[in-house]
């Protein structure tokens, strides 16, 4: 069958080749009237050439990779990466991005690792920073790699630059400090932290909790974020805490948490939990960091001895025995009566 006008064509290379078949579109004519091709690309087969030729044309993209930049590839990358996670953490990756302006106009396939090495050494940041570059750089070239921009990856041989592991210590809240919690509930924010140590969630799992996934009849909540794991979990809502989560529930709001020290109807974010949660340790004269609120969900589930699988499903941590994770199915009420070991 002849393929439509402007749809390219496929054609066998003659010689050995690992992809001897070549799919081709029209680029246009010269002055001759001689017709011009660009090349979508090489593959095994001429079914998997037409795929491909098809894919192109249902979803045209840039077949001029040969001039493509730095800068242009960060931003074809960074505007698919960016959808995925959470603002602070875009601020992290457009903060490297900054310290790389020795890269900005080179073309990408002109590259090589001393380029790389030469950006991260000479960019006058702390160790962390520079390892965020170098992730940067690991998560551009598998981009490019994917995209046919480049053929090496030169990011995996950079390794000059080491990312350092910070050792961050995590101090849960003492009986004590929760207690102090529960008589100081009426301070605005407060039920938010006792909400975190209850259940587990990570500050920014908590931050964008939404009230369609607040069942207060099944008592519980749905969500999560960051791992395979940790993504669409059921948590149960400990009875403890269950009046706080019905205190919050609005159903004329999207979200649970909606920050009421900004403008009406805006949500909480990881940021603005951050600024809120030192308000209230400066105001009780605690000393903790958001993230203490999970750690001691963890460590009261030990000290209560709640199941260690349950343990995991409801922090979202992956479980690597076979029998548990693939042939064991947990129900709610399982999961309800564990929690509520927690007095």
């Amino acid at each position: 069958m002849k393929n439509p006008n402007g749809f390219g064509s496929v054609h066998k290379l003659n010689g050995t080749r690992r992809n001897p078949w070549r799919a081709r579109r029209t680029a246009g004519w010269d002055e001759t009237g001689k017709q011009l091709y660009q090349t979508v690309g090489y593959y095994k087969s001429r079914q998997l050439a037409l795929q491909a030729l098809a894919e192109y044309n249902a979803n045209p993209y840039d077949l001029q990779t040969d001039s493509i930049t730095f800068s242009e590839v960060y931003e074809r990358w960074s505007n698919e990466h960016f959808e995925n996670i959470v603002p602070s953490a875009v601020r992290t990756w457009k903060s490297a991005y900054n310290y790389c302006k020795p890269l900005y106009n080179m073309r990408f396939k002109d590259i090589r690792v001393i380029h790389l090495e030469e950006t991260i050494k000479n960019a006058n940041v702390g160790e962390s920073t520079k390892a965020r570059i170098k992730s940067m750089f690991n998560l551009m070239y598998k981009y490019a790699l994917k995209h046919e921009i480049c053929d090496k990856d030169y990011a995996a041989l950079c390794n000059s630059v080491k990312k350092t592991k910070t050792k961050i210590k995590r101090t849960p809240f003492t009986h004590d400090e929760m207690q102090i919690l529960w008589d100081n509930i009426d301070i605005p924010f407060v039920n938010m932290i006792l909400i975190g140590i209850y259940s587990g969630w990570r500050p920014q799992e908590l931050s964008i909790l939404k009230n369609i996934d607040i069942n207060l009849i099944n008592e519980t909540m749905f969500g999560g974020l960051k791992t395979d794991a940790g993504k669409n979990r059921i948590v149960p809502i400990h009875s403890k805490i269950f009046p706080l989560v019905k205190g919050c529930y609005d159903e004329t709001n999207e979200y649970l948490f909606n920050d009421l020290n900004g403008q009406q109807g805006t949500h909480m974010t990881y940021d603005k939990y951050r600024s809120r949660f030192n308000n209230v340790m400066d105001n009780l004269g605690m000393n903790h960091m958001p993230h203490d609120t999970r750690h001691t969900f963890i460590t009261l589930a030990k000290e209560y001895d709640i199941n260690e699988y349950i343990i995991k499903l409801i922090v979202g941590h992956a479980i690597k025995d076979v029998t548990e994770k693939v042939y064991t199915h947990r129900t709610i009420e399982q999961l309800k009566k564990e929690i509520n070991k927690i007095p």
